[in-house]
């Protein structure tokens, strides 16, 4: 996600105006010196406070300098420890370089692909895969140089995350905005995020939403917690160890937290959350449910828009409760919905979400390795299926490319998948389509459980919510984990390993 520096505050904070200085070296400069000793990064390896957050930087930049970064140069970092992602990607910045995280668990095909697309300067990469460029698998070198200022640069972008899940072909995502405190500060404040407020970043920071998130709450002077890998009931321990204000999760942390036992889930003090920020995919309605009566409807903030920055919608509980299913109005850019020919339909019809930058804005990103797939107005498309009702507030029903034609109707895995959820012994679900010779397409599901076998009663229950032609043809149990962390789930991949096809 990353929305430009127009978007809106968000509900924790609608009339702030960040404190922010023109550049990065400036901003991290002022919290040093503002809120020297006030903890910074806290993760497994320790606390980072705000003054050595600046010393830190300032060393590992000139270590990168040394290592031949040099303004404009992609540096990729993979690593698992959030603390290091975040120093790294700073002291880019301190040097005129773009940082571009990579998952530290991406295969080496897939890196490989990567590297040739982004031909990054320098990868600071703490696995044991190989890579055909510079590399410090730590940075520890940095130590014994000056932690003096530098002279302030601008990199030309902010940072160039990775994608192609969905496709299966790699691609880079160069955001179209140079790397400027105001922007950030911005979209943080869209996303609720507050100054010098305690944020819990849930997911890996290789991700693009909690990465950028992370960097907004850190630039808005947030002491800002990072867990490496999620588990459901560490959030709970570390919301309630940390008093965190604001919470970044995805729908799938939310299902493995609502689903943990009442007197575990019920029995950690969440008094402390103003906004509980939830993005990347749609929330199933009865889990949306949950939450808002569980932390209340003004806690409840989500947030949807593509990494491509076009345009972004956000919703609070309280709209959401009148207007249910939805993920709100468009706060970034503009949003239209467009039948197969591009032709603009009527309100209440479900057609392709087609997505624009605002009048007299520049574009938000271009692409390495892919083409954006749009129209001579401006507008794109990243294959989203939807709606808008009268009053603007859009309804999303699946991915364009994940719909099915069950002889001649059309069943979205969605809507199949957020009903398998539901059940208590499900962890995640993955609808796929298989070939059918009289139906065209029938739906299959894998559903993923502690033990790794189908509930039992799984049929019976699709059945009291479910058509017959939304009902699985065939149904496959596993413990592979099905979404990544940053909950998405690579359907390809798991209809090739598990479905046989």
């Amino acid at each position: 996600m990353s929305p430009s520096a127009e978007a809106t505050p968000g509900p924790s904070s609608p009339e702030i105006e960040a404190d922010v200085r023109p550049t990065f070296h400036e901003q991290f400069a002022h919290h040093a010196a503002e809120r020297g000793d006030v903890d910074a990064i806290i993760d497994a390896t320790g606390v980072i406070a705000f003054a050595e957050l600046e010393s830190r930087t300032n060393q590992l930049a000139r270590l990168f300098a040394q290592e031949g970064v040099g303004e404009g140069d992609f540096v990729l970092i993979s690593t698992p420890v959030g603390s290091l992602m975040m120093l790294s990607a700073i002291a880019a910045w301190k040097i005129g370089a773009v940082p571009m995280p990579v998952s530290d668990r991406m295969v080496q095909g897939e890196l490989n692909a990567i590297v040739e697309l982004g031909r990054p300067a320098l990868a600071v990469d703490t696995t044991d895969r190989s890579i055909a460029v510079p590399r410090l698998t730590d940075v520890r070198g940095a130590e014994r140089l000056s932690d003096a200022p530098l002279p302030a640069v601008v990199a030309p972008q902010l940072k160039v995350p990775t994608s192609g899940g969905s496709t299966g072909r790699p691609k880079l995502i160069l955001s179209g905005a140079p790397a400027d405190p105001a922007s950030i500060a911005q979209l943080g404040l869209a996303m609720g995020v507050p100054e010098h407020g305690i944020c819990l970043i849930t997911a890996a920071l290789s991700h693009n939403a909690p990465f950028s998130d992370a960097l907004a709450a850190l630039t808005l002077g947030s002491t800002t917690v990072l867990m490496e890998r999620f588990d459901a009931e560490t959030a709970l321990q570390m919301i309630e160890q940390h008093r965190a204000t604001w919470v970044y999760a995805v729908p799938a942390m939310m299902q493995r937290i609502w689903k943990l036992p009442d007197e575990v889930k019920f029995g950690y003090d969440l008094s402390s959350v103003e906004t509980f920020f939830h993005v990347a995919a749609p929330c199933p309605q009865w889990l949306k449910r949950e939450w808002i009566d569980w932390l209340g409807p003004e806690v409840i903030y989500e947030l949807y828009g593509p990494t491509e920055g076009q345009a972004a919608t956000t919703i609070t509980g309280t709209e959401w409760l009148e207007h249910p299913g939805s993920v709100g109005t468009a706060k970034v850019g503009e949003v239209s919905i467009r039948d197969e020919s591009g032709r603009e339909l009527p309100v209440g019809e479900i057609g392709e979400v087609w997505l624009r930058r605002g009048a007299g804005e520049p574009p938000s990103y271009h692409y390495l390795g892919a083409r954006a797939e749009s129209a001579d107005d401006g507008w794109e498309t990243v294959g989203d299926i939807g709606r808008l009702d009268e009053d603007g507030y859009l309804y999303l029903t699946d991915r364009r490319a994940d719909m099915l034609l069950v002889g001649g109707v059309n069943v979205y895995p969605a809507e199949i998948e957020a009903a398998v959820d539901r059940h208590p012994a499900v962890l995640a679900s993955c609808c796929v389509g298989l070939e059918d010779p009289e139906l065209g397409k029938v739906p299959a599901l894998v559903v993923e459980t502690a033990d790794g076998e189908v509930p039992d009663d799984l049929d019976d229950f699709l059945t009291e919510h479910l058509s017959r032609v939304k009902r699985p043809r065939r149904v496959v149990g596993t413990t592979r984990p099905l979404r990544d962390a940053a909950g998405k789930i690579r359907k390809r991949e798991i209809k090739t390993e598990l479905l046989g096809g």
